[in-house]
């Protein structure tokens, strides 16, 4: 470290040499918060000792401050550019394989230079707030090189700069169609993206005075920071209109670009307010910070001077990930996953029955598509013997999950696997604290429970009609044509299938579950799609078709369809994958294949008859206790990724596990009747209707 101070002189403007002084203050392991204090802590007595080293130091980074553009820093680092979403992700992943040039014109280049390793924020925000004002005090000490003030002098100008490119870009993404068709209120008054601006144009202009000497004092910004309120105010209105009427991936991005846009003026209006007089910068404990810092006796100073560290330190963190896939993700899908499982956890309302005449109602739905996939069972064996090319069969085999799902929804019927996670979502919604303090855990106990009656009622209801309906189908078709509908090759293999031991049947059954889970997610999408392009308004514009079918027809049409897409094409897009995963694993040589409850118990029914009953009962005990498994299988696994997701996106972050299943095991041994058919009690007035099958 003393080697390198002694080869920089005052007239060195070279960055190479603070590179190489940042890696004797880089630890070997960027989480050692230890190590880099204790070289942060050295530099800064090694500065103290020799006057001489630390003048040159400095000469040396104002060189490098006063030869290159600070705006770009503010403006550009951790805010997101107004290209939108994907032309973002784009730019990110061919950056991270091909990172751009660097040049000698920006200073957020210089910040690359430097600090060119992607963890390099770990350590630097693990060395304690008041360490580095030390070395910083240290290095510009009020001298007669000026100190501290001349550096403050040269990032001034970029600052000012920056904050009004943040306000025209406000302005700009403000008055985008996307924002306003959607929030119309921006156009009917006075919009605050536009007032802002105005503001801030005069609240610079008058800064400039103060700094060319026309004027003594200037205003605060106190009426500015009042408009930036507003615009908050907007956004959070825009972004609870979205949870009911839906979003898209642009509205999301531009509402995450102006949220950071607007926080970062906040943060560098006030560090370059002169009064003295503006509430410290949001997100972040500059009490704390400051205290940490060794504060001054102006309690102003300090403040800013805390501040300053924190958007230090914020802009190294940005910068370090500028180009993390990842975060851009994080940064906008939350919104959008939000609303997927929330019109997710309407639907799943109608899968929770209250009471007795509820469940069943969910019998009887449910057993309405059990009689269904019992002939879907009948369509698939038969395709089978068609031996088509395999894409052929795969399409074939999709048509015929599609349609069917598909039907059973039009006719209001069940799919018990269906369930989960439609109902995880409603879970989820319950979940509404994110420390996890305030949730009523007798309420959620009694939630889970309903909805654990309630999928065991739509399992029974399934089974209950699909065996027979396979059974007697397979009969039919043996009194019909005078041979069984399967071969006894074709029926054992049928049930080695369904071997929870002997065959990989419940991995198959795992496979099932996360299609479950993605057709849950592809419903809750269309659902979203539907409300924010506002599906019934556009289809009664269809003047065509209304002359056909009528227009009061085409109107209720559109409300079907606007309350329905997500059901229809979630069910199709279930069967596809259904349909094509066998065959994409044959294609790919891996053991890939689909397991469900229910088409297994009709492919038990028809096996039994394809061997005239002659097998022994360990081999039914057996076939049973398969089907039995891969539908715990498949409602385990699409239930636990439903109720991640939905707690992922909506930031909660449950921690009272083990207390629900305390409750809920209470609730068993009080009351185990009640647990597994409910009461008989009639539901509240402000409970779900009777639930009506998807």
């Amino acid at each position: 470290m003393l080697a390198i101070l002694e080869r920089i002189h005052s007239g060195h403007d070279n960055i190479d040499l603070l590179v190489e002084l940042v890696q004797t203050l880089r630890p070997k392991r960027c989480d050692d918060a230890a190590q880099a204090t204790a070289n942060v802590r050295t530099l800064s007595q090694l500065l103290k000792g020799n006057p001489n080293h630390a003048a040159a130091l400095r000469a040396c980074a104002l060189n490098v401050l006063g030869k290159r553009r600070h705006t770009s820093l503010y403006t550009d680092i951790g805010v997101l550019s107004n290209d939108g979403f994907f032309t973002e992700l784009k730019r990110r992943i061919a950056y991270r394989i091909l990172p751009p040039a660097l040049g000698e014109e920006y200073l957020s280049d210089a910040l690359d230079q430097v600090l060119y390793r992607q963890t390099d924020y770990l350590w630097i925000s693990a060395v304690p707030a008041a360490d580095w004002l030390q070395l910083f005090d240290v290095l510009f000490a009020q001298d007669e090189a000026g100190g501290a003030g001349q550096a403050g002098n040269l990032m001034l100008p970029g600052m000012l700069e920056a904050i009004r490119t943040l306000s025209y870009r406000v302005c700009a993404i403000g008055l985008e169609p996307e924002l306003t068709n959607f929030h119309s209120e921006i156009e009917t008054f006075d919009s605050p993206f536009m007032m802002q601006n105005v503001e801030v144009n005069a609240h610079l202009d008058n800064y400039a005075q103060l700094l060319a000497g026309d004027t003594d004092a200037i205003e605060d910004a106190k009426h500015l920071l009042v408009m930036l309120d507003q615009c908050d105010a907007v956004i959070a209105k825009i972004r609870k209109k979205a949870l009911h009427q839906g979003t898209s991936i642009a509205l999301t991005y531009l509402l995450v670009a102006l949220t950071q846009s607007i926080d970062r003026m906040r943060k560098l209006l006030f560090l370059v307010d002169v009064s003295g007089e503006l509430p410290s910068a949001p997100t972040v404990d500059l009490e704390t910070l400051a205290n940490a810092a060794a504060p001054e006796p102006d309690a102003s100073v300090s403040l800013h001077r805390a501040a300053a560290v924190a958007l230090a330190l914020e802009l190294i963190e940005a910068n370090s990930n500028k180009y993390a896939v990842r975060d851009l993700f994080a940064d906008n899908i939350n919104l959008l996953a939000r609303n997927v499982t929330e019109n997710a956890s309407r639907t799943g309302e109608h899968y929770i029955a209250e009471n007795r005449r509820q469940l069943g109602a969910m019998f009887l739905s449910s057993a309405g598509a059990g009689l269904i996939i019992g002939f879907m069972a009948l369509i698939k064996i038969l395709f089978s013997y068609l031996r088509a090319a395999p894409l052929v069969e795969a399409f074939l085999f999709s048509m015929n999950y599609s349609i069917g799902f598909m039907f059973i929804h039009l006719l209001h019927f069940t799919v018990a696997t269906k369930q989960p996670a439609m109902t995880a979502s409603r879970i989820a919604a319950g979940l509404h604290s994110k420390d996890g303090r305030n949730i009523d855990l007798d309420s959620m106990a009694e939630l889970i429970n309903k909805v654990f009656r309630t999928q065991n009622m739509a399992v029974l209801g399934n089974l209950a009609t699909a065996i027979p309906t396979a059974y007697l189908i397979a009969l039919g078709y043996k009194a019909w044509t005078g041979q069984h509908l399967v071969s006894p090759e074709k029926a054992l293999h049928l049930l080695h299938d369904i071997d929870p031991v002997g065959s990989p049947a419940l991995f198959y059954a795992m496979i099932a579950g996360v299609c479950l889970f993605v057709a849950g997610l592809i419903s809750g999408y269309y659902d979203n799609q539907a409300l924010y392009t506002r599906w019934a308004q556009r289809i009664a514009q269809l003047r065509g078709l209304g002359r056909v079918i009528g227009q009061q027809r085409l109107g209720r049409l559109g409300l079907y369809l606007e309350n329905n897409l997500g059901g229809l094409m979630g069910n199709f897009y279930f069967g596809i994958l259904l349909g094509s995963i066998g065959t994409l694993g044959f294609l790919l040589g891996l053991p890939l294949d689909i397991r469900h409850v229910t088409f297994s118990s009709a492919n038990f029914a028809t096996a039994l008859v394809g061997l005239d009953h002659n097998i022994s009962w360990q081999l039914a005990a057996q076939s049973v206790l398969g089907f039995l498994a891969i539908g715990t299988v498949n409602l385990l696994v699409s239930f636990g990724l439903a109720l991640w997701v939905a707690l992922r996106s909506r930031q909660v972050r449950f921690q009272h596990g083990l207390a629900l299943l305390k409750i809920l095991g209470r609730r068993f041994l009080q009351a185990p009747l009640t647990f597994f058919i409910g009461s008989k009690d009639a539901p509240a007035e402000d409970a779900p209707a009777p639930p009506k099958g998807h």
